[in-house]
């Protein structure tokens, strides 16, 4: 890695004002200086001053190819802790590549997905906590996840994690001391202390991943599925949720035959939503089909919004809705209240034991309360991102859990009144799988494997 000099576009590939095209590497200023020249002619990059922006052109050998502003970075003072240049050319497709093609053809060679975190990860500039935070602040789908992400940019993550890793090492080192030097170090009592102190960790543990619940929420969003009736005002109401006509509305009954998938944010919650076929009984075979697939659905769903026609009574369908729902997270829209009724709501209520809110599509009512019921059922308290850490990755949940788990040997031990050295072996799994977080201790396989979902140039 350190004898490569890598090159990208860091920018994404459509019309825009600007893009960038970055180089990273021991030859960066070398290359850059190949390609590049000043609005008074021929100007070497390489004695440049860290941290300079300067006005000139791109050159490919006598042809000029791009007016720009290059800044000049010198390592370790960079995000990838090398060597950096990043060319500002203007953004249209044809100029970036032309840029970076010249920029190859002197001596760069193209940049793997993610290559630039991992080089900064790799160089020590970020952990693999952080690193993993910047594709998700890239992905952001609402306010939530961009401020989480952002403090896990800022070493949120890290900061909780090695606090314990330290509890934790500080009593490694002890007991493995008092082993090897049983004059100098006592551990009389010592079991006791030990039980205290792996609570306390195991504690501050748990409620990290009490978040992650809560966490992957906010970064994925909530899988939600509306279910109902044909004709039930299930399309309409993913067009007012939308703000835009994405799904076919008719009086036809049977409109919707396969799912379609939006992301809807409601005021920083973020909705993956299916609108689905309606169901009901039927013979024709594409729309068994769809029914067939609403209800799968329906089984992996966080969230199940059931449409009810307030202005047709309920029938068969509607009890094969209703035991679909059975042990799921619902919310019942009480729709077209625009109409006459012919079901009462509070009969509604009881019947289905779930919350209900009155919602007409055609008057665009109902949508606050919804968005606040959502938020009162999925969010525990006002989420705030003051100190709070969410946990939003999977792989660290699973650490954390492995963390857990080997605190609880420790204690199974103490309680069976096992030799210390037990002690110190579960204390250094627990204080491994932590690390593992962080980045320590982790093969180029699974190394390799995170970074190559990041997109191309970052």
């Amino acid at each position: 890695m350190e004898e490569t000099t890598i090159a990208a576009i860091s920018t994404a590939m459509s019309a825009s004002g600007i893009g960038i095209v970055r180089i990273s590497g021991p030859e960066a200023f070398e290359i850059a200086s190949g390609v590049y020249r000043s609005k008074g002619g021929k100007k070497s990059l390489k004695n440049v001053p860290s941290h300079t922006i300067h006005y000139g052109y791109i050159y490919d050998n006598e042809e000029m190819v791009d007016e720009v502003l290059v800044m000049a970075m010198r390592g370790p003072r960079t995000y990838t802790g090398e060597d950096t240049i990043e060319i500002d050319c203007h953004g249209g497709v044809l100029a970036m590549k032309k840029v970076l093609e010249t920029v190859l053809k002197n001596g760069a060679i193209i940049a793997e997905p993610g290559e630039f975190t991992k080089r900064a990860f790799l160089n020590g500039r970020i952990d693999l906590s952080q690193a993993e935070a910047v594709m998700d602040v890239i992905q952001s789908k609402n306010e939530y996840s961009l401020k989480n992400s952002v403090g896990q940019l800022k070493g949120s993550v890290r900061k909780n994690v090695q606090q314990i890793r330290e509890k934790l090492l500080y009593h490694i080192a002890y007991i493995e001391s008092a082993l090897d030097d049983p004059e100098h170090y006592d551990l009389t009592g010592y079991s006791e202390e030990l039980e205290q102190i792996v609570a306390e960790e195991k504690e501050k543990i748990q409620n990290l991943l009490k978040t992650a619940g809560d966490g992957k929420i906010i970064q994925e969003g909530i899988r939600t599925v509306i279910l109902g009736k044909p004709n039930a005002g299930k399309s309409s109401l993913l067009n007012l949720l939308l703000g835009e006509d994405r799904a076919i509305v008719t009086d036809i009954a049977g409109t919707t035959r396969d799912v379609l998938e939006e992301y809807i944010n409601l005021h920083g919650i973020t909705l993956k939503i299916a609108d689905t076929a309606g169901i009901r009984q039927t013979e024709d075979i594409v729309e068994k089909i769809g029914v067939s697939k609403a209800k799968e659905m329906a089984a992996d769903a966080d969230l199940i919004l059931y449409v009810v026609d307030s202005s047709v009574p309920l029938d068969e369908n509607d009890e094969e809705i209703i035991k679909i729902l059975q042990e799921k997270k619902t919310i019942v829209l009480y729709s077209k209240t625009d109409l006459e009724s012919a079901i009462d709501i509070e009969d509604l209520k009881s019947r289905i034991n779930q919350p209900v809110i009155p919602i007409s599509a055609k008057e665009e009512t109902g949508i606050t309360d919804l968005e606040e019921k959502i938020r009162e059922m999925f969010f525990s308290g006002e989420i705030d991102f003051n100190d709070e850490v969410y946990i939003t990755n999977e792989r660290h949940r699973q650490e954390l859990l492995k963390a857990q788990e080997s605190l609880s040997l420790v204690e199974n031990s103490i309680e069976s009144g096992m030799p210390e050295d037990f002690y110190s072996i579960d204390l250094t799994d627990a204080y491994e799988s932590l690390g593992r977080i962080l980045g320590e201790s982790l093969g180029e396989d699974l190394v390799n494997e995170i970074f190559s979902k990041f997109c191309m140039g970052k």
